[in-house]
């Protein structure tokens, strides 16, 4: 039995010095999504990607040691897939994704916005993730949102 949608919002931001159009094609760019995107201790494997409104991705991340807590799809991966819902160059991406997972608590689509926002600095980076499922713990995504960040910023910064 499906559960209700959780009402449950994280998010994160960082300033990171590059404009908003070099982060936003480092999200449009596969090979580059897959070398910042997972956070610390992860690897990503991207089994699709269609970076259009409409479009949908497929993405593995692999936990690469050991970790307390089971992934969510298997021991030691998360599969999650979905569509890209808005872009908006150099501003705003927007994806509704789900968790392959038999676990109820991890089920559910997540909409996760990116948002870009020049500032004199850089760019500020803004993650909102709204529908959290309430498997992943709220520690555990506030760690993984931020690492994603610090993993942008040593990807793109100057």
């Amino acid at each position: 039995m499906a559960h209700p949608p959780s009402n449950r919002i994280d998010s994160a931001s960082r300033v990171i010095a590059a404009t908003p159009k070099a982060i936003y094609q480092a999200f449009m760019d596969p090979e580059a999504l897959r070398s910042w995107l997972p956070p610390k201790g992860m690897s990503a494997y991207i089994d699709v990607f269609d970076p259009r409104e409409g479009g949908v991705y497929k993405l593995t991340l692999t936990y690469e040691t050991d970790h307390s807590n089971p992934g969510k799809t298997s021991d030691h991966t998360d599969v999650s897939q979905g569509r890209f819902l808005e872009l908006v160059p150099d501003t705003k991406i927007v994806l509704a994704g789900q968790f392959d997972s038999e676990d109820p608590a991890f089920t559910g689509e997540m909409i996760q916005t990116w948002y870009l926002e020049a500032v004199l600095e850089g760019t500020k980076v803004t993650i909102v993730c709204e529908h959290v499922p309430e498997g992943i713990r709220k520690e555990d995504h506030d760690d993984g949102l931020a690492s994603t960040l610090e993993n942008l910023a040593q990807f793109i910064e100057i």
